[in-house]
């Protein structure tokens, strides 16, 4: 039983002013695995006035104490990455495989690219008889999701301190574990007092309380997007900044060549990675009509290929995060076959001999794209399949979203996949499994705005001040 309940605050871990607490539920067997406290108002005024009294001295910090800083994070991250995909794998049910590779592959990546931003990032420029600097925005409040729970951190903790800025972090009730091990590195790592500070809690207080408090300079918020509308609100009244990461309903392009069936199986398997639990999943797959035939059945036995189970063996998915998404993607799973969409694979209720945890078949249907699974959010292990006719057809049915967040292409073509990617309304364009941590990443439309990643992800921490006549 892990026992988190203690908040850091001011440089050390201090007992909250309240009393209650919450049972965390691991998703694998659905029993208790620990409890964590939630936080109050007055907690939040605590972090806040230390984040404030240190902002003070570490806006000033130069280049190279940031990263000395960032460097030892580093070495103490790599110390703790272990016990950090441990957590992720009790909290949310990632396969451990998946947990101790990319889940802190991810982490220890923005890490990386938070301390080779910083090392060439010009704070400064002259503009004639002008010097335009660029400086930390002031108090930060970070509120982070569960289903990538260290990448969704380490993405806005890093280049917060890499810029100067001082941080309070709510991490998520679902996925906290992870969240007390980073602030351990951190405290370990030697952070100034002040510089970082978490509180756990609910999102309706302590999210609340970030997002209205007068002294916070900057929200940055992953999650869904009603939650964020709600932010945008709140934060309204005080003029702060809002960066936000939000949903999506990807397109996955899959073009007519050679490599079309190896291409969708690819699609299949990486849709079903972390249980589908993935703001940039590739929700829907676009398939050439002429090979939709061939392409339902590859997808069918990918899908039933997928090794469902215990996270802590050797499986490809393991659960849902909790009884409230399973039922969720139940519900959405139900509708699909109540809206007449093809199902090839998968469907309602757990795999076979899983009796306890929360279990999704990784599940595949058909549709066009009118219907409510191939136009909302479902966060689960629910792929939907559309046929298009030609590449203008394909590009109409991608860009016919409410979202925004991301797309892939892919092609033995590479120019006929550049010219797609440029025509699709999203942040980030995958062509043939490209990956970068210096690219900048967020959404269009509902998908949210501002961005994250390497040194594009500063530019969300940094103010910009005009020295008129500076000479």
């Amino acid at each position: 039983m892990r026992d988190y309940r203690m908040f850091y605050i001011d440089g050390a871990w201090v007992e909250p002013e309240g009393t209650e607490t919450q049972d965390l539920v691991n998703p694998a067997s659905e029993e208790i695995s620990g409890r964590i406290a939630l936080g109050t108002v007055g907690d939040v005024d605590k972090a806040m006035a230390a984040a404030r009294r240190a902002f003070a001295t570490w806006s000033l910090a130069t280049r190279e104490e940031r990263l000395a800083l960032l460097r030892r994070i580093k070495a103490e991250f790599e110390v703790r990455q272990g016990d950090l995909a441990a957590a992720i794998t009790e909290e949310m049910g990632a396969p451990a495989s998946l947990a101790g590779g990319f889940h802190t592959f991810l982490g220890l990546g923005h890490l990386d690219a938070a301390i080779a931003a910083l090392e060439g990032y010009e704070f400064e420029e002259k503009l004639g008889d002008t010097l335009v600097v660029k400086e930390p925005i002031g108090v930060c409040g970070l509120i982070t999701p569960w289903n990538w729970p260290i990448n969704q951190v380490t993405v806005k903790v890093f280049p917060a301190l890499a810029t100067g800025c001082t941080v309070v972090l709510k991490p998520p009730q679902l996925a906290a574990y992870s969240a007390q091990i980073l602030a351990e590195i951190l405290d370990a790592a030697g952070v100034p007092a002040g510089v970082f500070n978490m509180v756990q809690g609910k999102g309706s207080v302590i999210g609340t309380a970030l997002s209205t408090h007068p002294d916070v300079d900057m929200i940055s918020f992953t999650g869904s997007e009603s939650v964020g509308v709600q932010i945008q609100k709140d934060a309204a009244e005080t003029v702060k900044r809002v960066c936000l990461e939000l949903g999506g309903k990807s397109p996955y392009i899959v073009l007519d060549d050679a490599s079309t069936m190896e291409r969708v199986a690819s699609a299949v398997s990486s849709m079903m990675m972390n249980s589908g639990q993935t703001c940039s999943a590739g929700s829907r797959l676009l398939v050439p009509a002429a090979r939709f035939e061939e392409a339902k059945a590859l997808a069918a036995k990918t899908a039933e290929a997928v090794a469902v189970g215990d996270p802590v063996g050797n499986v490809a998915m393991g659960p849902v995060v909790s009884q409230e998404q399973f039922d969720t993607v139940q519900n959405y799973i139900a509708q699909g076959i109540a809206e007449g969409a093809e199902l090839i694979a998968g469907g309602p209720g757990r795999p076979e001999g899983l009796n306890a945890g929360f279990y999704v078949k990784p599940t595949v249907f058909v549709s066009d794209n009118s219907t409510v699974i191939a136009r909302e959010e479902i966060f689960g292990p629910v792929l939907v399949m559309i046929p298009y006719e030609g590449i203008e057809d394909a590009i109409a049915i991608a860009n016919d979203t409410d979202f925004g967040l991301a797309a892939y292409v892919d092609g033995e073509d590479i120019v006929a996949c550049r010219a797609i990617a440029r025509r699709i309304r999203a942040g980030a364009i995958y062509l043939n499994g490209g990956f970068d941590f210096a690219a900048p990443f967020g959404g269009y439309k509902r998908s949210g705005n501002g961005r994250e990643w390497g040194a594009h992800g500063f530019a969300e921490y940094l103010e910009t001040k005009s020295i008129l006549g500076h000479g």
